[in-house]
């Protein structure tokens, strides 16, 4: 053998070396990470799902989703009003240690680690279609500062009540409409005069595009929907929809027949979204989360007790009682996640952080210091594996402020901040009706510490002094 075709001999054995191990290795990556989907509706309580209890309101593909997925019963959201719940969700902080901890116009910052920056960074292409509440024009907290490369919606939490704006944004700048909103302001809230593009529908088309564009590699798409929110700025009309569709001759009341309207017309576009996953061969490598961001609303002429928004549960928007909190919360997966199965982890929107950097195979680039865990395991069923909460806590800075706790069985609630602490078991007291603080000062101090030591005191959210008795003569 001559020294040139030893040289040649070798050099392709190397090779050949080099693109086995190639393949191995290849054979040996966890399967393709999962496409993310996670749907936020707005004011959605826990009893407006048929899944959940709903009778007269309907919501079939939801209902589907559940059959073909996994039902929460003991989720919650991160706070009982929008921005806070949604900067938990973000960033895998409650509501002691969020920067943002109250509907105020407040801006994340470029400290802040969202769950979005890091799927970017693990390579998922990111979009938010809907609302946001986290960042203002030209600040720090606007999304395509926060991990997402595309936005189209609301900023602006009070700009999204009005359903038929004169501008939504586009990543950073002002998209005009054709409504036309007299008296708007400079942050775009109001009432059209003029409706013609309805802007969930805008926020649908958007964020289905945006999956056609992605569709070869792995996409996190966060869908913050806006209805069945309402047009506070409507009045006893701001249950605002272009039709009202099956509800239109029901013997109800116009604002329930709207609010209906759009929680049917919401549920028809998840059911798109689904389909156009199996359509385009997405549906086993893509998971689906749907929850709310806090309970229903009695607002915009909406009265959530006439089809029993909140099902079982005490309490609604701006409570810390269950019906504020606890949310529908449904996951699909075909394939991975059992379907038609229920699950009573008890979790919170700090956990999906976690979770989904988790199913995105990046657990390590998870911040040290959240206080969410991730879920991952139940969804998976190896409920063996799956941690579980100490505790889970909220704060609350409206209405004289409030704090709640969940420890096990245990729900402790001061709301306003400087009342006694009542306390429900909700093994045995779903509704909260009765406090049994008495009984148990034990387990009320366990809990107030818990509080105490949960809460990081905030230069911006700070509680309302407590009232001093009058001075007697």
């Amino acid at each position: 053998m001559t020294r040139a075709l030893f040289v040649l001999l070798c050099q392709t054995l190397a090779l050949g070396v080099l693109w086995l191990a190639g393949a191995v290795a290849h054979g040996a990556e966890t399967p393709p990470r999962p496409n993310i989907i996670f749907i936020l509706a707005d004011d959605l309580g826990y009893g407006d799902l048929g899944c959940y209890g709903q009778k007269r309101i309907q919501t079939p593909n939801l209902d589907r989703m559940a059959q073909q997925g996994m039902r929460f019963t003991q989720f919650y959201a991160g706070s009982t009003v929008c921005a806070p719940s949604r900067c938990a969700l973000m960033t895998g902080l409650h509501t002691g240690h969020t920067r943002i901890r109250g509907n105020a116009r407040d801006d994340l910052t470029p400290q802040d680690v969202t769950v979005a920056r890091v799927l970017k960074q693990a390579g998922y292409t990111t979009g938010l279609f809907g609302k946001w509440g986290l960042g203002n024009e030209g600040g720090t907290g606007v999304p395509t500062k926060q991990g997402f490369d595309e936005f189209y919606g609301y900023l602006d939490q009070h700009h999204a009540h009005n359903y038929y704006p004169a501008w939504l944004m586009h990543n950073e700048k002002r998209v005009p409409l054709k409504n036309e909103v007299p008296g708007m302001g400079p942050f775009g809230k109001g009432v059209a005069t003029k409706k013609i593009e309805y802007s969930h529908d805008l926020i649908m088309q958007q964020a289905l595009a945006f999956l056609e564009r992605h569709k070869a590699r792995p996409f996190f798409l966060y869908l913050a929907l806006t209805i069945p929110h309402a047009n506070n700025e409507g009045g006893k009309n701001g249950m605002e929809v272009p039709d009202l569709g099956i509800y239109k001759d029901r013997d109800w009341p116009a604002a329930q027949k709207a609010h209906a309207a759009m929680i049917t017309r919401m549920d028809a576009d998840v059911g798109k979204l689904l389909d156009w996953l199996k359509k385009n061969g997405l549906d086993d490598n893509t998971i689906v989360f749907f929850s709310s961001d806090n309970g229903p609303h009695r607002e915009g002429g909406n009265n959530p007790d006439f089809n029993d928004s909140n099902g079982p549960l005490r309490g609604i928007k701006r409570d810390l009682y269950e019906g504020g909190i606890r949310v529908p919360t449904l996951v699909r997966w075909p394939g991975k996640v059992k379907a038609g199965s229920t699950t009573d982890f008890v979790g919170a929107f700090w956990d999906l952080f976690p979770t989904l950097a988790d199913l995105a195979g990046v657990p390590e680039k998870v911040p040290a210091r959240l206080d969410g865990l991730s879920f991952a395991p139940t969804l998976l069923g190896h409920t063996e594996r799956q941690k579980q909460h100490e505790s889970l806590y909220w704060a609350f800075y409206e209405r004289g402020g409030a704090r709640a706790l969940r420890m096990g069985k245990w729900k402790a609630v001061q709301q306003p901040i400087h009342s006694p602490i009542q306390l429900f078991n909700l093994d045995q007291d779903l509704g909260e009706k009765n406090d049994v603080a008495a009984k148990h000062p034990d387990v009320v101090a366990r809990m107030k510490k818990l509080m105490d030591d949960a809460d990081t005191p905030s230069p911006r959210y700070k509680w309302p002094e407590a009232k001093k008795p009058a001075d007697r003569e």
